[in-house]
């Protein structure tokens, strides 16, 4: 069998390529997510940054702790504590005690991202003057970067200063450029420190603080907890897996998907063939051996193949990775051997596992098939693949209404919206066959009725040729389906999102501090002055809660007065009233285990507090935003980040905003109206979702490519005879070509007709599950990025027809219809 299965590939070399092509690009990808998963399981431990010359830092409490039956479980606060005055005060009879304050700086010709801190702490990075000298009053600072030099006045959201000095910058993000100000300076700016250098014994440090809940004390290594977001790597590998690991579960899915169509579709243009074989006395299970070595000789091949251009490839899409900002800066593909062989082998199963049902087709052909002549397709649509096709629909659907009904809000999830989809297009190709026929003859409805034989041609011949149309359109009906159906679900979810943000914003003005920043209690007093203005300031929190005995969850909060929330927000409630908020009460939403208004919660504050809070109001679920709302008394540590500002009766709009504008100006802020605030907060997609959503219509598209260029070859080879039949009947070359690229567009928009109907699907449970979740959006279909897919598909399925077809053109029309002369 095998040396029947090399002989008929060489014979077959081009029914073949698309197969091999495919195949191997799906391990390729295969094989450089593997290596990148392997490459990032954990991510090296972080050097200290700004207190690697630090003797002993202490660190305040910003780790909350609950013992429960399976353990103790642990959430990182919202607002960390500072360490006690108590502590402090035995430390300082240690050694020197330095505080550490972090604050966000906004200056005019800077960069983003600036951190101001305590010059006294810039020892401990080190941090070295390059030029000039350290402040050493108020309005004086020293910077970090080259952005300014000694001698310019910088105009900042905490007034106008001096640069007196400059420090070489060092690491990143928070610590590349840093601006020093005075120790008294910065104490004014965070009056709050969370931690501090204390330079003593290591052992007395740790006696002095013994006993102090959450304390922490830092040394060595464990220093880096004291530098911003120490974890950051962790969390941008643990996004870059599941961006990669995305794109793997996809190409695999792509994979299978062409192999399998490419071969069944090259088993039934074998008909005779097999006929013949069966004829000369082959048994069905010969001619399934056959397929099968066939399928075992493409796979090993390809396989090894995508596995050395996958060892090429990895690096450079690390090297991509690093600069897209998806990956840290260190990250690089290691030698691991686990990727190639779970690669290899991947492959190899997808290819027997997509000849499977063409070799048990092939099995089943009869001796008779060798006399059939008619090139029409009695019996595209077998009872297996309408058994297997409707019961993958059917799963769809209950799979679905059991998620409606027990969880919707889980159809809201990426992980979800990204892995449902595989299994309606699955579904929708199985069954694409029954709907060839009643969508070629709506689609050419118009063209048939019009004049001449042109369109009743390409009408007759994509309906009669259904397993062909099948395959053509089947990789059409993935990317379409694809890409409807994650970018339609992205962009429903950010419109479902703005409408959220529309609904509950009553305010006429909203009021945002600098980037980054937060409003001083002394803006906010201003802003409450202004004449006319009913002002609502409100502030970031967190609350926690203990379910069911084992699991700690946190809730985002908002801390706000009662009266104020009522009079600038419109709180999506579905139960309660928002004028009942008051400091022993919480307003929760209907994703809390406990939502009944009046029952009593036990929660943790934002800085670990624990309290037991009476429900006022419970919120819709909604997108999954909506968070919980505290009185200012239930938020320790949490500082104005917004104030919403309503019109009193009778007051002028623009003297208000006149007033807040004026009120905020010393502050830097931002007075935005209403319609401004709710453009400038609408959801948007991250950026690793949008790279990763490229990288899988990347993938799709790719695949798409090979196989229709590979399938439209495939047909246009095996129509020989026909196409010599219209030449002697009288047609022109160039009107036989126009037919088979009208074929080739019609077979592209059926295709595309099924992956919109599959995307459809999708969408319409997401919408379902949105109505549900009380949130009333209309579901976004992304037309351009669709209709972008669907013209690369028919530039791809014309050319990949009309080219071949001029070159068998070439030959004369009664030698390629085998007629003598």
């Amino acid at each position: 069998m095998l040396s029947v299965a090399l002989s008929t590939l060489r014979a077959r070399w081009v029914t073949f390529a698309g197969s091999f092509v495919a195949l191997a690009l799906g391990v390729a990808l295969l094989t450089v997510t593997g290596l990148v998963l392997a490459s990032s399981r954990d991510a090296p431990d972080r050097r200290p940054e700004r207190f690697a010359a630090a003797p002993v830092v202490v660190k305040g409490a910003d780790t909350l702790r609950v013992p429960t039956p399976a353990g103790d479980r642990t959430r990182r606060l919202a607002h960390p504590r500072p360490v006690p005055a108590a502590v402090v005060a035995g430390l300082r009879r240690l050694g020197t005690v330095v505080e550490d304050r972090s604050f966000p700086v906004r200056a005019a010709g800077g960069p983003a991202g600036l951190v101001g801190h305590p010059w006294s702490t810039a020892a401990f990075a080190p941090y070295e003057l390059t030029a000039g000298r350290a402040p050493r009053a108020a309005d004086e600072v020293a910077v970090g970067g080259d952005w300014a030099e000694p001698g310019e006045r910088v105009r900042t959201g905490r007034g106008t200063v001096a640069v007196v000095g400059t420090v070489a910058a060092r690491g990143a993000g928070a610590f590349k450029d840093a601006v020093f100000y005075t120790d008294a300076r910065a104490a004014r700016l965070a009056p709050t420190s969370t931690q501090l250098v204390v330079d003593a014994d290591e052992a007395a440090v740790r006696a002095a603080v013994r006993g102090s809940a959450g304390v922490r004390v830092l040394t060595g290594d464990a220093r880096r907890y004291a530098d911003a977001d120490p974890d950051r790597d962790a969390e941008a590998l643990t996004a870059m897996n599941a961006l990669f690991g995305t794109a793997g579960g996809v190409s695999a899915f792509v994979s299978v998907f062409v192999v399998a169509s490419t071969f069944a579709f090259a088993v039934a243009q074998r008909r005779r063939e097999f006929g013949l074989l069966r004829t000369a006395g082959a048994t069905p299970g010969q001619i399934r051996r056959a397929v099968a070595a066939e399928a075992l000789v493409v796979g090993v091949l390809a396989s090894a193949a995508g596995c050395a251009l996958g060892a090429y490839g990895a690096p450079l899409l690390a090297a991509w990775a690093v600069d897209g900002g998806l990956a840290p800066a260190w990250f690089a593909v290691g030698d691991h051997a686990w990727p190639y062989h779970a690669a290899f082998w991947t492959g190899l199963l997808v290819a027997l596992c997509g000849a499977a049902a063409a070799a048990w087709r092939a099995g089943r052909t009869g001796p008779a098939q060798a006399l059939r002549e008619a090139s029409a397709d009695a019996g595209a649509m077998t009872r297996g693949r309408l058994v297997l096709g409707a019961g993958l629909l059917l799963t769809a659907a209950v799979t679905l209404a059991l998620t409606l009904a027990g969880d919707p809000g889980d159809l809201l999830h990426r992980k979800t919206y990204v892995s449902r989809p595989m299994l309606l297009i699955t579904a929708v190709a199985l069954l694409a066959p029954a709907a060839v026929r009643p969508l070629t003859r709506l689609l050419a409805w118009l063209p048939a009725r019009l004049p001449g034989a042109g369109g009743v041609l390409v009408r007759e011949n994509a309906a009669a040729g259904v397993r062909r149309t099948a395959a053509v359109a089947a990789p059409v009906l993935v990317t379409v389906a694809l890409a409807g159906s994650l970018h339609g679900a992205t962009a429903t979810l950010e419109e479902a999102g703005a409408a959220e943000v529309r609904a509950r914003t009553a305010a006429a003005f909203v009021v945002t501090p600098p980037d980054g920043a937060d409003f001083d209690p002394a803006t906010v007093r201003a802003l409450r002055a202004v004449p006319g203005a009913e002002v609502s300031a409100t502030a970031p929190s967190a609350v926690y809660v203990l379910e069911d005995g084992v699991a700690l969850v946190g809730s985002e909060a908002r801390a706000a007065e009662p009266d104020a929330l009522a009079a600038t927000a419109r709180l999506p409630l579905a139960a309660g009233r928002t004028a009942d908020l008051d400091d022993g009460s919480i307003i929760v939403n209907e994703e809390w285990r406990h939502h009944t208004v009046g029952q009593r919660v036990r929660v943790w504050l934002g800085d670990g507090t624990r309290r037991t809070l009476r429900i006022a109001a419970v919120m819709t679920t909604g997108t999954g935003g909506n968070g919980v709302c505290v009185t200012p008394a239930n938020a320790p540590g949490a500082v104005v980040d917004r104030v919403d500002v309503a019109l009193a009766d009778g007051a002028d709009a623009h003297a208000v905003a006149a007033g807040l504008r004026e009120a905020v100006r010393p502050a830097g802020g931002r007075v935005l109206t209403r319609d401004e605030w709710i453009g400038a907060t609408r959801p948007g997609t991250d950026r690793t979702a949008r790279l990763g959503f490229l990288l899988v219509l990347g993938i799709a598209l790719l695949h798409t490519g090979i196989s229709l260029v590979n399938t439209m070859v495939m047909a246009v080879s095996d129509r020989v005879r026909e196409l010599a039949a219209l030449r002697l009947a009288g047609a022109t070359r160039w009107q036989v070509l126009r037919l088979v690229g009208a074929e080739a567009l019609l077979v592209v928009a059926v295709g595309a007709l099924l992956g919109l109907l599959a995307a459809g699907l999708e969408l319409a449970g997401m919408w379902g599950a949105l109505r549900l979740q009380s949130v009333r959006s209309p579901v976004e279909l992304p037309w351009a990025v669709t209709a972008t897919v669907v013209g690369a598909c028919a530039v791809l399925a014309v050319l990949a027809s009309v080219v071949p077809a001029a070159l068998l053109l070439r030959r004369r029309a009664v030698e390629s219809a085998g007629v003598r002369e």
